[in-house]
């Protein structure tokens, strides 16, 4: 039995607050490491090449998709977006944790290949929370806004088969759930007993 990092896959529709959430908690556990997506969406304000994304073009993505690089690959919102197969499992033999911020298809995929992740579905209080998160984010155009709800509908629907549920009502206490969740997932009996399996056998 070998010992690997904790994968933390961390999903939900555009406005539950993933980033900020993400962002707090990786202050908490400084030595848990994020995953940097590639995408071909234009990056935003203060966004910062290869800390928040790894931007690229449409072609150039379809061609790492073809050969393979990605875990998970997606299209959202008419981006793309992908995780680097490799880049995930070096982290994961290092015995080093890793935390995924990706939407519900890449979730799936993951899944398919890391069933025993830990998935973390963000959820809003309510509708008018999320649209107003997301008017107030200035980053969208209204028609967008439009296709952000409609698109978090269909997500909300994936939300019952993730390992936990946290309702990003007020930050502080979801940053706190999102902690507990991380510190109960390392002491979990399949994550400490390939450490000591030594006390197990007769001398």
């Amino acid at each position: 039995m070998e010992s690997i990092g904790h994968l933390f896959v961390l999903s939900g529709p555009s406005g539950a607050g993933k980033s900020s959430l993400r962002e707090r908690v990786l202050r908490i556990f400084p030595e848990v490491g994020y995953s940097v997506s590639h995408t071909t969406r234009p990056p935003r304000d203060g966004e910062i090449e290869g800390k928040d994304y790894h931007f690229v073009s449409a072609k150039t993505f379809r061609a790492m998709r073809k050969a393979g690089v990605f875990v998970e690959c997606a299209e959202v919102h008419g981006n793309y977006y992908g995780t680097s197969r490799e880049q995930l499992a070096n982290h994961l033999r290092e015995r080093r944790d890793l935390l995924l911020e990706i939407d519900v298809q890449g979730a799936r995929q993951v899944k398919a290949c890391f069933p025993h992740a830990c998935f973390i579905f963000v959820l809003p209080p309510n509708r008018d929370t999320l649209e107003r998160r997301l008017q107030f984010r200035g980053t969208e155009l209204q028609e967008d806004v439009k296709s952000r709800l409609e698109n978090a509908s269909k997500e909300l629907l994936e939300a019952p088969w993730y390992d936990y549920l946290i309702i990003n009502d007020v930050l502080e206490q979801a940053v706190e759930a999102l902690a507990a969740i991380i510190r109960a997932t390392r002491f979990r009996r399949e994550a400490v007993l390939p450490r000591f399996i030594n006390l197990l056998q007769p001398e």
